[in-house]
């Protein structure tokens, strides 16, 4: 009895094993397989193949014009030779391809006017035609340019595109407490556990650049009555949190709560006045 229930399942877990064997050969496979390129690297590799094809096809097409050139040289000669030809501008870009160069630097060179005094003499030579023709463009361009912007004012001038800009970048920024354009309404923190904190902040991140007593270093001096960007508690507040990275100030708002940036902003508030030794000559506008 025994036996003939082992002799009936012994297809079954071979039947398992045969699968188990399978599930376990195709997962090295699977795990082999490279990944199939998302569709940014697709579209790159699809550029960067035509951006070659269109090279290639550039290179063969010069390749090709060259050795025409080359083998039709002798034809082209007396082609520019000819007098209708010679002097046409289509015959002086012939002329270039022969060996010519009167099309880029001009017909006359070094010929002498007949002027000569006291050991000089003057030559009579062509400006260049590209010169030439760069500048008869210019002044096209500069009266297309008078007349759309000044004349017509199709266009807007530079200072009008930058407050357009402006404008448009300030509908872009959400009026909240991230807002650089909006300014806080806070009041000093007077505390003296408020400006102690506020004080060690100062010297762990500020003092490297305004120096250890805010008498300014690399940084102003934060303790006179002048100031770049604004001395009320929410202007200085506003440089803190936003930095000035054209002038190098970072932006502490990812560093330091909005409680410590207010705090350090108490602190620098209560040093006004204080005159410390060395002081950094004044910078900016004096508000009382």
């Amino acid at each position: 009895m025994l036996t003939s229930k082992l002799t009936s399942r012994w297809p079954l877990a071979a039947a398992l094993l045969l699968q188990a064997g399978t599930t376990l050969a195709q997962a090295p496979a699977e795990a082999a397989a490279p990944a199939k390129p998302t569709g940014a690297d697709t579209q790159v590799m699809l550029f960067w193949f035509l951006l070659s094809t269109l090279l290639l096809v550039l290179l063969v097409f010069i390749l090709l014009f060259t050795m025409i050139v080359v083998k039709m040289k002798p034809q082209l000669r007396r082609l520019y030779e000819l007098p209708t030809v010679h002097d046409t501008w289509s015959g002086k870009v012939v002329g270039l391809l022969v060996g010519d160069t009167a099309l880029v630097v001009g017909k006359n060179k070094d010929e002498l006017m007949g002027h000569d005094y006291d050991g000089i003499t003057e030559f009579d030579n062509d400006l260049p035609p590209w010169w030439k023709y760069g500048f008869y463009l210019s002044i096209v361009f500069a009266f297309a340019y008078m007349g759309y912007y000044h004349v017509a004012h199709a266009g807007q001038l530079q200072l009008a595109e930058y407050e357009t800009e402006m404008r448009q970048a300030t509908l872009l920024v959400s009026a909240d407490a991230d807002d650089p354009n909006k300014l806080t309404t806070y009041t000093p923190l007077k505390t003296p556990a408020d400006l102690d904190a506020g004080k060690t902040i100062f010297a762990t991140n500020c003092a490297p650049c305004h120096g250890a007593s805010a008498e300014g270093k690399v940084g102003p001096n934060l303790t006179d009555e002048f100031w770049l960007h604004g001395g009320d508690i929410n202007h200085v507040y506003k440089t803190i949190k936003f930095g000035v990275t054209s002038k190098g100030m970072v932006a502490w708002k990812g560093k330091l709560a909005s409680k410590q940036i207010l705090q350090v902003s108490s602190y620098i508030e209560s040093l006004k006045g204080s005159k410390p030794a060395g002081a950094k000559e004044p910078q900016g506008e004096k508000e009382l």
